[in-house]
């Protein structure tokens, strides 16, 4: 593909989730293709994110140097009067608020379920994510590509989460 613009070439990359694409990759002509992560030559110039607000609901303690504080989180959307778990997303706050939701679980502690601690749901964050897709696997119904949490929505109360119906409305268009 050849393109005369940058804007000409955004107007392309728009189009990419229709195509079930995460983006452009861009490289020089002259350049080979090699494995693995590309450098270089070579540049991924993906779309935005889709993104939906959901309620923490569990958390788990993470891995490595933050093995003693929760980081591992699952998330919740509405679907009538209650929240139903679609998501996990392991990155995206600073350290600073990781230690903020780790002072809030356990706190807001209702239940444990071996690793696993089930929290007031409280707190609302926007999740990020590449694609979504029908899951057979999860309560949901759904899954989500490369989720991630992109802020927390301090904003929001948990009544401005998202709901299933949400969910169901961008596999429509994504899925």
């Amino acid at each position: 593909m050849e393109f005369a613009t940058w804007a000409e070439l955004a107007e392309e990359r728009d189009t990419s989730r229709e195509y079930f694409s995460e983006g452009i990759m861009l490289k020089r002509k002259d350049s080979v293709y090699r494995t693995g992560r590309k450098r270089g030559d070579w540049w991924k110039w993906k779309v935005d994110p889709l993104t939906v607000d959901a309620v923490m609901i569990y958390a788990m303690r993470g891995h490595g140097r933050r093995a003693n504080l929760y980081t591992d989180y699952t998330f919740a959307v509405w679907d009538n009067e209650q929240l139903v778990p679609f998501t996990k997303a392991y990155s995206g706050l600073t350290d600073e608020e990781i230690r903020e939701v780790d002072r809030f679980v356990k706190k807001n502690t209702i239940d444990r379920f071996g690793p696993v601690r089930s929290v007031a749901p409280e707190l609302v964050f926007e999740i990020a994510f590449e694609g979504i897709a029908r899951s057979k696997r999860h309560k949901s119904g759904v899954a989500l590509r490369f989720p991630r949490i992109k802020r927390w929505r301090r904003d929001k109360v948990v009544e401005e989460a998202n709901t299933l119906e949400d969910l169901q409305q961008l596999l429509d268009v994504y899925g």
